[in-house]
């Protein structure tokens, strides 16, 4: 099966997913966005209210800010693949538990297995936590570890993960905005020397 047939049957999955209490919730299911061939994909936390009403990841405020980083290092959407750890969203915008990221992240698990990209960006807490732990790795404060890389090995080969802020932290704490182009700034120099 190639990539975009797996990813289809994978996104219908997910819309059609029960798992958890957030599938009686949701307006739309929020499987991801973007290129299969991704060599970057963006891991958010968890859909938010306009994410929910069109079934895109970070449509919302967040999201424009997102697109403008993207911009500053001359990507867009298109080129990158955008998910969050939970599809489905969490009632009046709360953090998601760790019963629902359970119940989710083996979606997540599966769009890395089939995009394989080269670098991987948790955007917040929870997602680097997720993804820090999952391939062996301690999870810090993310202040102390935004836009550092840690290198991972896995059956389908080497990739770097780079936790960042969650591109919303820019509209409650502007002065972070400059500490998220700094490292889209090293995320840019990061893809510039993989193959």
């Amino acid at each position: 099966m190639g990539r975009e047939e797996a990813m289809r049957k994978l996104e219908e999955r997910i819309r059609a997913c029960q798992k958890c209490p957030l599938g009686q919730l949701r307006t739309n299911a929020v499987p991801g966005s973007g290129s299969y061939d991704a060599k970057i994909m963006f891991v958010g936390e968890a859909p938010g209210y306009w994410e929910d009403q069109k079934g895109l990841p970070f449509v919302g405020r967040a999201g424009k800010v997102l697109d403008e980083l993207l911009a500053e290092i001359g990507l867009t959407r298109e080129e990158v693949y955008i998910t969050n750890i939970v599809k489905c969203r969490p009632p009046e915008n709360r953090d998601p538990t760790d019963e629902e990221i359970r119940a989710c992240s083996s979606y997540l698990d599966r769009q890395i297995d089939i995009i394989r990209p080269k670098v991987i960006v948790p955007l917040g807490r929870h997602s680097m936590r997720y993804i820090l732990e999952k391939f062996g790795f301690e999870a810090e404060p993310i202040s102390k570890i935004h836009g550092k890389t840690f290198e991972a090995n896995t059956l389908f080969g080497r990739f770097v993960i780079m936790p960042m802020y969650h591109p919303a932290v820019a509209l409650y704490r502007p002065p972070l905005k400059e500490e998220l182009r700094k490292d889209f700034q090293r995320l840019k120099e990061l893809i510039k020397g993989s193959p």
